[in-house]
C-alpha cells in the first residue's frame, strides 16, 4: 500500500482580500456622485472634482485620495439618491431659503437624524428673529452635530428651546453641559448607605497640587487711614 501524501494549505495573506468595487466617477454640480445608476451625496468642496468609490453589496464609501468623505447606504432603485445633509451646510449657510425644500433635509427627518426638537427649536427661532435668520441659526446648530454627540446636541435643543434661548451659542453652551454630566454609570451598584460623590470633586481630584502660597492682604493694610496716621506718629 502506498502512503497518500496530505495536501498543505498556504498560510493566509498578510492582508485583507478586498471585495469592493472601486471606481472614480466625478462630482457633479449637486454635490452628488453617481454609482451603478444611482447618487450619491459627497461634500460640496469636492463639486467638479474627481473621488475614488469603494463599492460593496450593502453600502459604499467615498475617498478623497486617501481621505474618508462620505460613507452611505446603498441603494438599489433605478436614479435613487442618497443624500447626507451635513455635505450641504456650508452652501446652505450662504443660502438658508434652500433649506426647508430640501431633499437632504426630509432624508434626514425620515432617517431620524433631524428630530421633531429640531424643528421646534427651528419654528422658534424664526419665530423671534425672522426666516432667514433663524434658519441660519438652525443650519450654524447642526454644525455642532460634527463635533458632539446626536443626543448632546438634542438634549442642548431642548433645554435652550425650554429657556427661551435661540441662538446657536446658547444651544452649543448648552450641548456641551450635557455632553460634561453625561458620564458612563459605574461598574458596581453604590451600596446603600455610602455617601454620593461629588462630580466638582471628581474633577478637582484630576488637577495637579496646588503649591503655591496662600495669598496675603498684609500689602493693603497700608492703605488704611488709621494705619498710616499710626505709622507717621499722629493720633488715629
Amino acid at each position: 500500500m502506498f502512503a497518500v501524501e496530505q495536501p498543505t494549505l498556504a498560510r493566509l495573506p498578510d492582508e485583507a482580500f478586498e471585495t469592493g468595487r472601486w471606481s472614480n466617477p466625478r462630482v457633479d454640480r449637486y454635490s452628488r456622485v453617481p454609482v451603478r445608476n444611482a447618487r450619491y451625496s459627497v461634500p460640496v468642496r469636492l463639486i467638479g472634482r474627481r473621488v475614488r468609490v469603494l463599492l460593496h453589496a450593502s453600502h459604499l464609501v467615498v475617498y478623497d485620495g486617501q481621505v474618508e468623505v462620505a460613507r452611505h447606504e446603498r441603494v438599489m432603485a433605478q436614479g435613487a439618491t442618497r443624500l447626507d445633509l451635513d455635505h450641504y451646510l456650508e452652501a446652505l449657510v450662504r443660502k438658508p431659503g434652500a433649506l426647508p425644500g430640501a431633499t437632504a433635509l426630509e432624508q434626514a427627518r425620515s432617517a431620524g437624524r433631524f428630530t421633531p426638537v429640531h424643528d421646534a427649536w427651528w419654528a422658534a427661532a424664526t419665530k423671534a428673529h425672522g426666516e432667514p435668520v433663524g434658519t441660519r441659526a438652525l443650519i450654524e446648530v447642526l454644525l455642532l452635530h460634527r463635533h458632539l454627540a446626536h443626543e448632546h446636541v438634542v438634549a442642548g435643543l431642548a433645554a435652550a428651546l425650554r429657556a427661551g434661548a435661540l441662538t446657536a451659542d446658547a444651544v452649543a453652551l448648552e450641548a456641551r453641559r450635557a455632553a460634561d454630566t453625561d458620564e458612563p454609570p459605574p461598574s458596581t451598584p453604590p451600596q446603600p448607605g455610602s455617601a454620593v460623590s461629588s462630580l466638582t470633586e471628581r474633577r478637582l481630584i484630576q488637577l495637579p497640587p496646588d503649591t503655591r502660597p496662600l495669598p496675603s492682604v498684609a500689602v493693603y493694610d497700608q492703605l488704611l487711614p488709621s494705619r498710616r496716621t499710626a505709622q507717621e506718629g499722629t493720633r488715629p
